[in-house]
């Protein structure tokens, strides 16, 4: 294997790892700026609040996004990762 197929693939796969960690990230960043300006504006400081609420999101998006990060990994992994151990 060249060092132009193995960097081409391994910039393939970190922009898949990007495409498939936005949503769940995307969710925690929004439900962690809403808490967050929740706490500053009541003045509460407890961590549970923080905490939950994030973690429900992140479940509930991992759940709606499962499908779209199956369907990008396995094309990832028929598309690009199948022909290199195959050797073309």
């Amino acid at each position: 294997m060249s060092e132009l197929i193995f960097f081409d693939t391994l910039r393939q796969g970190l922009w898949i790892s990007v495409l498939i960690s936005a949503p769940i990230l995307g969710v925690a960043l929004v439900v962690g700026l809403a808490i967050g300006l929740l706490q500053a504006l009541t003045s509460i400081q407890e961590m549970t609040l923080t905490f939950v609420p994030k973690m429900a999101a992140i479940l509930g998006a991992f759940w709606v996004s499962m499908s779209f990060m199956t369907l990008t990994l396995g094309r990832y992994f028929t598309d690009t990762l199948l022909p290199i151990i195959q050797g073309y």
